[in-house]
């Protein structure tokens, strides 16, 4: 594992960003852990920047500006531009609104119109509905959704057997990494003792739903 991977899981922890438990998704799946990144609001926003650029440069992959969707890629994006920025790398950021503005700029996107080759951010992907409708507004911009980084991938299947980062792969053409994801959470419970009491629940969901 990584440091910066390592520090990332410790500041969702820290922040009780990533908790253990019983929650209901959105997919109606009962899952042992929940990922909420707002959270992280209250925590080193400089650190979490940089465990975003870190993955994001070992990704080896060129992109022209950033897109973060409503409602947690606002602040990633925000975050991790300006960590960018100290490295004079200035890319023009963008965010989508909701619902679609019909008074003053009007429409559904904040800030620089995405160009290019887009990289977006966000907090999680399960199942990747949300990832699908950012693609296919970047899409119907006339830009290219290149890149698509999460702070937690939680291998998932979607749609089908696959998982939802493949599919996405398959349908788009569009790269997927992650800080983690569910092997590397579980790898981190191996090695915490305070945290081995979740493994069989972690490695029960993992071979239901994971892809």
């Amino acid at each position: 594992m990584k440091e910066y991977q390592k520090i990332f899981l410790n500041l969702a922890l820290d922040a009780k960003a990533l908790e253990f438990g019983s929650f209901t998704l959105k997919s109606g799946r009962t899952s042992p852990y929940f990922f909420n990144a707002a959270k992280m609001l209250n925590g080193d926003l400089y650190k979490l920047a940089k465990c975003y650029q870190e993955a994001i440069n070992d990704s080896n992959i060129s992109f022209d500006c950033i897109y973060g969707p409503a409602y947690k890629g606002i602040f990633l994006g925000s975050i991790v531009a300006m960590i960018f920025n100290q490295e004079n790398k200035n890319y023009p950021l963008s965010f989508n609104r909701k619902e679609k503005k019909d008074h003053g700029e009007g429409g559904n996107i904040i800030g620089s119109d995405p160009v290019g080759n887009v990289m977006i951010i966000d907090d999680v992907l399960s199942a990747g509905t949300a990832a699908r409708e950012s693609i296919e507004l970047i899409k119907n911009t006339g830009a290219n959704p290149k890149l698509f980084i999460v702070g937690l991938d939680r291998q998932e299947k979607g749609s089908g057997e696959l998982s939802a980062s493949d599919e996405l792969v398959n349908d788009f053409g569009i790269s997927v990494i992650s800080i983690v994801n569910l092997n590397t959470l579980i790898s981190f419970s191996e090695n915490n003792p305070d945290h081995k009491k979740y493994l069989g629940e972690l490695r029960s969901y993992r071979e239901h739903w994971g892809a």
